[in-house]
């Protein structure tokens, strides 16, 4: 922003902007400012109250998931006739990235990704579109769904039913959530499904009695058939008696276990043969592949309020609470709901944080303007014009549906500072252009005199109030340039920064001068008499002195300052997102496939109760396995336990998150299970994205799922042994259990029989089968039939399994299939129609690039694909490198269109170019307060990064263009004619115009530091904080760097236009810096020791270097993991005792049996966290030290918890491995 021509000084004529007459319109039709304003607020309080709520964006990709539940059904036999058919049907749809499949027991899921921006109702009306067309080719009796329109974020809220009388079953709670709440909930608006988890379906079980059936030769088709026509009510039309309507029923439905027991199966000699002398009939509970359990009690039933997409979050909550409060007096006695997660409270803080921010930013700012300009009413105007620019900023974002979260209100706290900017200079330049006008006519303004000098000081700035918001609103272009997660993190914050800067500065140029006109009256105090101003020109004026003097010597120290910034930059680490703390902690232990449900039931109560323990919990709600909802792909396997905490100010004193994560992992100890902890809405985004858990990753195609394990397993050696690799992991796919019954064709024909009739019996008799349906009122529950328990316990008791044959007989199946144990795939996963393994990569490198092509030439030269596979590179660093290369055309071309801008509003590339060298001056601090504070580079410090350029620009241009009003003024003077005219000009534009350079700073500065002093465990602060650190360090030393480096080089730069260049010769160090005058002459040949100096320091630096490298390898403490290999101890010893998350270092020994070290050759460490549908790796680099049989290792660990830890050597000892469990604190 540029500072217009002052009162004082002639007037040229010139042809006013447009800006400039919409500021004078605007101050000489107050009233109807007025009005527009007050309907412009209005509006903004409407889009307030209507913007939907929620913690964070919506980070899911927009996907359909089509859900097909055909029970009893292995996965392999899901994939090749359910999840195949669907998946390739989807390949070709509009706007689809890829389908991805995965099948399980007896349920299929197909993924079908969209492209960012798809119309989410749009893509599921393609879906259904596309699904109809393969229906005809499924099973008989499938019937695939699509999913909710929900994403991974729309859990909301989740309770659980909890009897108190002890009097009810899980099946009749069961039926309560089903058939009362779930309906009742599902109408509140907003609310896409209510997924029921845990409990028992209740079920009317037949259990047949094979020795029976062979009695009274009755086989099971015969049952199956009976029961189905028991149960039906008929229409009989009407009949008329007299002058009344019947309505005529046949009344048949099964009510009772009596029902089903006295249903006749055949008559013999005139005795009917009924259900009851062939089966046992009871009530018990369909299959499940979910249990739920509360704080370690038992057992119970629980729901999942699953939100729809773009819903409002706390909205759809309150409806749900509401609700459950009209329900409560319908529920039986003893009978109650208790919430065990409720998304609103990480909602309502992270709202409370960022208005808490918000109002924080806003007072700080209006106490600069205070303090700054010393006039109380002149304040009002910033002060009042902040709070409608914010208002107003809710109206677009309403209209274009985006939320109200951390990241939409973070960029209008990051634009606080820079919304006030236009006000402050424009305040500021009308209370100078008052004082000019008191020094050239000796008196104050008349009221018409007052109005006509604030409106031309006004206008003297609106060219530059456009330019300044085109290049802050141009700076943001990479960010809307971003895709993928990172995209739609940031996007919302882009945009409200945006719109936030636009009515900032629409209102700069329209409410901001009528406000001026209105306030900015009474005793102004002159600048040179403001006690602060005093302050700051007795402050810098010095400084500029000594730059100025020494001009080569200021430039040459800013360089060194500039390369001394390297050093935080190589050691500023990176990561993708900081994580956000939802406050909620999810526990998330996973055990090996194979795990029955009563094993995961006991295991599940078991660690609740330990979790119940801490003090810190509130509730504690347990689930393993699959909620009955297409948006948990959950395996048995899977636990996931939601503990909802106390407020942070109710815990114990002096505990702290890291420390309960210690604990919690330190009292939890589940053997084969590896302890994970996350976060509800990022364990749910996680499940429903695509891709990989690890940076980088190989997918492997192919035909076979053997074959695809296979050709991972050598790809993993390959890259084991590949310089940069730290570990790599191929899944296996084996690790579930079958008793598969083969049919021996030959020997069922020679019953008669074909493999379908044997099958039937496998499914009906040994699996089950529901036949029908019993209509109870409101209810509906499965009738099913099945051999008695002590007839299918055993293989032998399965053997005996009995098949119908033509003639009537009934033959053991054993005499008609082969019957073994076998392991196969838990899970199935597919890609486009094709089966998906996947390798898993951990590397040392940054340069994933240059890894990924030395790996491709590697692994193409060592290794024969087979026909029909192929492999693809994939992981997190597809749209890391995507962002990269995006922002690497972006970057340029937005800095190339800022500079136009600039040049358009200066008409010089040298004066461009100045303004621009405010950049790498902000760096020097954003990346030093960076590595001070501890932060990695993510893309939340980019985006700061970004943000920070445009306010360089800013700040730039306020610096230098009161230098260039200075010249000038001298210039228009004709006092510019030697070194000490340009002297005295740089002085009176860079000392004595301090003030609004200073303000403009500090507005930015104190408008971003609230941020920095949110506690930690504050919702959104991490996120925030990251965002404005590069923010606040920028600032910074840009600031001070401009105001000591733009008057050098602006005196270097303007030296050539004078008439007399001549000046008094300045030494290049100054005398000053030298402690005693009788030294300099010993300093100047002393050069030579200063060379000296440096090349020792040199010296010392690559000995060091080569010491750490070579230095015998010492040790200190116990190990804290020791292990025996091939009669070897190896000892893992770290001075921290253990291993941490994040980078480790520790020495590995191998002694023999007398305790001597010993060499083994080559070590690998490698370390993996098994998780169901996902892996974690991390691994080490192994480095042998000068001592033989002892060896440095740098071990990398991603996530805190339990992890499966491999050691192995070979060497001369020969080969030798040794596998445990480690835990990372």
């Amino acid at each position: 922003m540029t500072v217009g021509t002052s009162a004082a000084e002639p007037s040229v004529a010139k042809r006013e902007t447009f800006i400039e007459r919409v500021i004078e319109a605007s101050a000489r039709n107050k009233f109807l400012i007025f009005i527009f304003a007050i309907f412009a607020i209005a509006a903004g309080i409407y889009g307030l109250v209507h913007t939907p709520l929620d913690a964070i964006p919506d980070l899911s990709d927009v996907q359909v998931i089509v859900y097909t539940d055909w029970e009893g059904r292995s996965p392999d036999l899901i994939e090749d006739q359910i999840t195949y058919p669907i998946s390739t049907v989807f390949i070709a749809a509009p706007k689809v990235k890829f389908v991805r499949g995965e099948s399980m027991f007896g349920k299929s899921f197909v993924y079908v990704i969209f492209q960012d921006g798809t119309d989410i109702y749009w893509a599921r009306s393609r879906v259904i579109e596309y699904l109809n067309s393969v229906r005809g080719s499924l099973p008989e009796g499938v019937n695939p769904v699509i999913g909710p329109d929900a994403t991974g974020v729309g859990w909301v809220y989740e309770y659980a039913l909890v009897d108190d009388s002890g009097k009810r079953d899980l099946a009749e709670l069961r039926s309560i959530q089903d058939w009362n709440l779930r309906y009742a909930l599902a109408s509140v608006p907003g609310v896409s499904e209510i997924a029921p988890v845990g409990g028992f379906v209740k079920q009317y079980q037949v259990d047949l009695d094979p020795n029976a059936l062979v009695a009274y030769n009755i086989p099971l088709s015969e049952v199956v058939s009976a029961i189905k026509n028991s149960n039906a009510d008929v229409g009989g039309r009407t009949l008329e008696v007299a002058t009344t309507e019947y309505f005529i029923r046949g009344r048949g439905y099964i009510k009772k276990i009596e029902d089903i027991e006295n249903i006749a199966l055949k008559v013999e000699n005139g005795t009917p043969v009924y259900i009851k002398n062939v089966a046992k009939v009871h009530l018990g509970g369909d299959i499940r592949r979910g249990v739920a359990e509360l704080d370690g009690r038992g057992e119970t039933v629980g729901g999942i309020v699953v939100m729809r997409y773009g819903e409002n979050a706390l909205n759809v909550i309150n409806g749900i609470k509401k609700k459950i409060e009209e329900i409560k007096p319908s529920l039986p006695d003893g009978v109650r709901i208790v919430p065990t997660y409720d998304r609103s409270d990480l909602i309502k803080r992270a709202i409370s944080t960022l208005r808490e921010k918000l109002i924080e930013e806003s007072i700080v700012v209006a106490l600069v303007c205070i303090i700054f300009l010393w006039h109380v009413r002149s304040s009002l105007v910033a002060i009042i014009t902040l709070p409608i620019a914010i208002i107003l900023s809710f109206l677009p974002m309403w209209w274009l549906g985006l939320t109200s979260n951390i990241m939409s209100l973070g960029g209008i706290a990051i634009a606080i500072g820079a919304m006030v900017d236009s006000a402050i200079i424009m305040i500021e330049n009308a209370h100078k252009a008052l004082e000019q006008f008191r020094e050239k006519h000796g008196r104050e303004p008349d009221n018409r005199e007052r109005f006509a000098v604030i409106v031309e000081a006004a206008k003297s700035v609106g060219r530059s109030l456009f330019f300044a918001l085109l290049v802050i609103t141009v700076s943001f272009i990479p960010v809307f340039s971003l895709t993928a997660q990172e995209g739609r993190l940031f996007r919302p914050l882009a945009f409200t920064k945006t719109f936030s800067m636009f009515f900032a500065s629409f209102l700069g140029v329209t409410l901001v001068p009528v406000l001026m006109t209105l306030l900015i009256r009474g005793k102004i105090t002159p600048e040179n008499q403001n006690p602060v101003n005093r302050f700051l020109i007795w402050a810098y004026q010095p400084f500029v002195n000594f730059v100025l003097r020494y001009r080569w010597f200021t430039l040459a120290c800013a360089l060194v300052i500039l390369g001394l910034t390297i050093f935080p930059f190589a050691r500023v680490g990176s990561e993708f997102m900081p994580p956000l703390n939802e406050g909620t902690l999810l526990y998330m232990p996973t055990a090996v496939p194979g795990m029955s449900i009563t094993e995961a039931t006991k295991i599940l109560q078991i660690q609740d109760r330990q979790l119940k323990k801490i003090p810190e919990a509130v509730t504690v709600f347990g689930k393993a396995g699959q909620a009955e909802t297409p948006t948990d792909p959950a395996p048995l396997s899977m636990f996931e336990t939601i503990v909802a905490l106390k407020p942070p100010n109710e815990w114990r004193k002096g505990m702290t998150w890291n420390k309960l994560l210690a604990e919690v992992n330190a009292n939890i100890k589940t053997p084969g299970m590896a302890n994970i902890f996350w976060m509800p809405i990022q364990t749910r985004t996680e499940m429903l994205t695509t891709g990989f858990r690890s940076v980088l990753g190989i997918k492997v195609f192919g035909p076979d799922l053997g074959g695809i394990q296979k050709l991972g397993v050598q790809i993993e050696k390959e890259l084991a042994e590949l310089p940069n690799t730290r570990s790599a992991f191929a899944e296996r796919t084996v690790g579930g259990y079958f008793l598969d019954f083969t049919v021996n064709r030959e020997a069922a024909a020679r019953y008669g029989l074909k493999v379908g009739d044997v099958n039937d019996i496998v499914e009906s008799a040994i699996g089950g089968k529901n036949i029908t349906t019993t209509v109870e009122g409101r209810e509906r529950y499965p009738v099913n039939t099945r051999y008695a328990r002590d007839f299918r316990q055993d293989i032998d008791a399965l053997k005996r399994v009995l098949v119908p044959t033509p003639t009537g007989a009934q033959v053991p199946i054993s005499l008609l299939a082969d019957i073994k144990y076998k392991t196969g795939p838990p899970s199935v996963r597919s890609e486009n129609g094709k089966l998906v393994g996947f390798v898993f990569v951990d590397v040392t490198t940054s340069d994933i690039d240059g890894y990924v092509r030395k790996a491709s030439q590697h692994l193409s030269q060592r290794l024969q694909y087979p026909a029909g596979y192929y492999t693809e590179w994939a992981g997190q660093f597809q749209y890391l490198e995507a962002a990269k290369q995006r922002l690497k055309l972006v970057i340029p071309f937005t800095l190339l269109i800022i500079f136009v801008l600039l040049y358009i509003n200066m008409r010089s590339i040298t004066k461009t170019a100045i303004v621009l060298l405010a950049v790498p001056f902000s760096l020097v601090g954003a990346f030093w307060l960076l590595w001070l504070l501890g932060y990695n580079m993510s893309v939340a410090v980019w985006v700061g990064l970004i943000a920070l350029a445009g306010l360089d620009a800013e700040t730039g241009v306020v610096m230098l263009l009161y230098l260039d009003h200075a010249w000038e003024h001298f210039k228009a003077e004709r006092r510019m004619n030697n070194m000490r005219d340009l002297h005295d000009a740089v002085i009176e534009g860079a000392v004595g115009r301090v003030r609004p350079k200073i303000m403009t700073v500090c507005a930015i500065l104190f408008g971003l530091l609230p941020i920095m002093w949110s506690p930690v465990m504050q919702a959104g602060a991490d996120v925030m904080k990251r965002i404005a650190t590069p923010m606040i360090g920028g600032v910074v030393t840009s600031a001070i760097l401009e105001l000591l480096i733009y008057p050098v080089i602006y005196v270097i730069w303007r030296r050539r236009e004078l008439p007399d260049k001549t000046e008094k010769a300045a030494p290049f160090v100054p005398p000053e810096l030298v402690p005693l005058r009788q030294m300099r002459s010993r300093m100047r040949s002393g050069l030579k020791w200063i060379a000296l100096v440096i090349a020792m320091i040199t010296i010392f630096s690559v000995g060091n270097f080569a010491w750490q490298r070579l230095r015998p390898a010492k040790t200190s403490g116990a190990p804290f993991v020791t292990q025996t290999v091939n009669d070897l101890t190896v000892n893992l010893i770290n001075r921290e005792g253990g291993l941490r998350k994040g980078d480790n270092e520790a020495m590995i020994d191998f002694r023999d049996r007398s305790g001597q070290l010993v060499d083994v050759g080559t070590v690998n460490f490698k370390i993996d966290m098994n998780m169901a549908g996902m892996q974690m790796h991390g691994g080490a680099t192994i480095e042998p030290t000068n001592t033989a049989g002892r060896y440095r290792a740098k071990i990398k660990i991603d996530m805190s918890g339990d992890w499966n830890t491999k050691i192995s050597f070979d060497g001369p000892l020969g080969k030798g491995e040794t596998s445990f469990s480690l835990t990372a604190r």
